[in-house]
């Protein structure tokens, strides 16, 4: 059985949003699928897409064959994780210390 990993389109008219999923490659594009592994929506701008890498790259070692737009947002999934552990070191670091950063106060009496 040849593995495919392609969109599967839902939606309404004028208005695509589509599913990732795992495939024999004979099926028609929205029939049965073997696995979902995440979603797609190109009319959103920015991060429009969610899915599980690991999962791609499993079904990949198996020997299934992304689809070329499934293949860029394979390569946009792992450019973001790897911008975000990054991105989160620099807010932790930007962050003021809590504790003993107020000066205290005396009162003379």
């Amino acid at each position: 059985m040849a593995v495919s990993i392609r969109l599967r389109r839902e939606g309404a008219k004028n208005r695509p949003y589509y599913r990732v999923v795992v495939t024999d490659s004979r099926s028609p594009r929205d029939g049965k699928f073997i696995e979902i592994i995440g979603t797609y929506d190109p009319k959103q701008t920015g991060h429009n897409s969610s899915f599980s890498v690991e999962r791609a790259e499993y079904w990949i070692s198996k020997g299934a064959q992304p689809s070329d737009t499934v293949r860029s947002l394979i390569k946009k999934q792992k450019k973001m994780a790897t911008a975000e552990p990054a991105s989160e070191a620099g807010r932790e670091s930007s962050e003021p210390a809590e504790g003993g950063s107020s000066p205290s106060v005396e009162t003379a009496s």
